[in-house]
């Protein structure tokens, strides 16, 4: 036993390195992990006072308990026995399937990323890129709901600064969770939009046994608080106006729900922009009558580094207004009492019928429409059709910059004169031909707000004051 035993240097190296290793493992790494979790869970709490909706535990619970958790749910468990059955492969193949299913859609939410890095990226971006305003929000209907209810943010979908946008005006409220489509599955971005707690979906999936296993996520995350916001339209608007809801992950929600659990409260909200960054991509997709696009990591990193240039260069302009208002919320225990059928297609309809309404109308759209019904027209003559068309929608929330008639026509012929889309001949404005699909594409985005006889060159309507008009 006490015999000297020669050894290799390199052999003893490895024996030693393999000792730390077990040391740390066994005992170093739960101390220090425990540690880390204590000061987390201190920030946790320090940060959920002043947040209006405090972070709940299903949010915090550790990435890999609740994909177990998801996978082992009696519902999911069902489903893979029956895949095994149809598709004649042994009961482990399918849960291994459904493993996979779960590494993908579950997020792997923190803190520190979403308040520590993500707010702060998002409130700087935002207001690099636009003029950011929030518009109208009924601020005593949303403190009234229920703390213990789950609330999912419900929007119209016009680009991907939707995302941002919404992100850093709903900062003081919760930590929103997103279902995020094929789009953002890049590495480093998925990584970080994981740790923002987004979880992933395959929009187009026709396997049966992946949307058990995403609706089995969707019901755990409602009944468990997680604050969530969804698209209901699915994907960008090509053409710029409202899309009909699809009526997949509201399903889930429905289906999920417990009557005797917590309430589901749904938040309508519209966004709308003076530009839309993807608008060229979105246009020539529906000009081509394809969904199907690609904007590369490597181009919005090209567009980006160009931005920069330009604002190291003094040349660089922001990119109008954006902004966001927060409609009427809906109570899902409300909406679906005393119906006994299936209520996903009238709760769509509904939700969709309320962020239309609240659509903000920005001064582009508003030009774009005027000089797409007469052309060739005088700043005057647009500004006098302008009062006309702010006039002709009663109920809209028109965003008026400054509360300036003349500067809102300003604001609205600048930019569309620097991005080429009208052109300025002697005092005159008119569309530039070639680009008449982007002008109908941001007079899309209000044109359902229009009354019928609004349509005629003279705009004519009732005298009645807009529902908001907000300096900006």
């Amino acid at each position: 036993m006490t015999q000297t035993v020669e050894l290799p240097l390199w052999l003893f190296v490895l024996i030693l390195g393999f000792a730390a290793v077990t040391f740390a493992s066994h005992f170093l790494f739960p101390s220090v992990r425990w540690f880390f979790r204590r000061r987390l869970e201190r920030a946790v709490a320090r940060l959920n006072q002043r947040l209006e909706r405090p972070i709940e535990p299903f949010k915090l619970a550790r990435r890999h308990d609740m994909i177990q958790r998801l996978i082992h749910d009696p519902q999911v468990t069902q489903a893979a026995v029956d895949h095994a059955a149809a598709e004649g492969i042994p009961e482990n193949v399918a849960f291994e399937q459904v493993r996979r299913y779960a590494r993908e859609i579950v997020p792997g939410f923190s803190a520190f990323a979403y308040f520590g890095f993500a707010i702060r990226a998002a409130r700087l971006l935002s207001n690099a890129v636009y003029r950011v305003r929030l518009g109208h929000q009924d601020e005593a209907a949303l403190r009234a709901i229920d703390p213990d209810a789950t609330v999912v943010f419900v929007m119209n979908h016009r680009s991907n600064m939707d995302y941002v946008l919404v992100t850093y005006l709903a900062a003081d409220r919760s930590a929103l969770s997103y279902a995020v489509g094929e789009w953002a599955r890049v590495w480093p971005l998925s990584r970080l939009i994981r740790a923002m707690g987004a979880y992933f979906i395959r929009r187009r999936s026709r396997n049966d046994l992946y949307r058990r296993v995403l609706a089995a996520y969707v019901r755990l995350a409602t009944r468990g608080g997680s604050t969530q916001a969804m698209f209901p339209e699915g994907g960008l608007s090509l053409d710029g106006a409202l899309a009909p809801a699809k009526l997949g992950l509201l399903k889930y929600i429905v289906e999920g729900y417990d009557p005797e659990g917590r309430d589901v409260v749904f938040v309508p909200v519209a966004l709308n922009y003076d530009r839309v960054l993807e608008d060229k991509i979105l246009t020539s997709a529906a000009k081509a009558g394809e969904r199907r696009f690609r904007a590369r990591i490597g181009l919005v990193a090209l567009r980006l580094m160009r931005q920069l240039w330009l604002w190291m260069t003094g040349r660089y302009h922001r990119s109008g207004y954006a902004a966001v208002n927060f409609g009427r919320p809906l109570s899902l225990a409300e909406f679906g009492a005393g119906r006994e059928r299936d209520i996903t297609t009238p709760l769509a309809r509904e939700l969709m019928e309320r962020i239309s309404g609240i659509v903000p109308v920005l001064p582009v759209p508003l030009i774009a429409s005027i000089l797409l019904r007469k052309d060739g027209l005088s700043r005057s003559a647009i500004e006098r059709r302008l009062d006309a068309l702010i006039a002709a929608m009663p109920l809209a929330y028109v965003h008026m910059p400054r509360e300036n008639l003349a500067y809102a026509a300003e604001v609205g012929l600048r930019q569309l004169v620097r991005r080429g889309l009208i052109a300025q001949e002697n005092g005159r404005f008119s569309p530039v031909e070639e680009r008449c699909d982007l002008l109908e594409f941001y007079a899309n985005s209000i044109r359902h707000l229009l009354p019928e006889d609004s349509a005629a060159d003279g705009f004519s309507a009732p005298a009645k004051d807009n529902a908001a008009s907000a300096g900006l």
